[in-house]
């Protein structure tokens, strides 16, 4: 059976994962380190994208 595990991430879940706050966040994505897409009129931020920069230490910092 798979776990379910979400696609798709607000902004304060990632801002909550990484450790920092939701402005740098969007500045993140503005800066094309984190992949998002609109969904339903709302911002999130793609789940493989999320565990990229998991996996690459040191390349958020607040």
């Amino acid at each position: 059976m798979r776990t379910s595990v979400s696609s798709v991430h607000t902004i304060r879940e990632t801002a909550w994962v990484l450790g920092i706050s939701q402005s740098a966040v969007f500045r993140a994505i503005r800066l094309g380190i984190l992949t998002a897409e609109r969904q339903y009129g709302r911002l999130v931020v793609l789940g493989s994208s999320l565990r990229r920069v998991l996996s690459e230490p040191g390349v958020l910092r607040d």
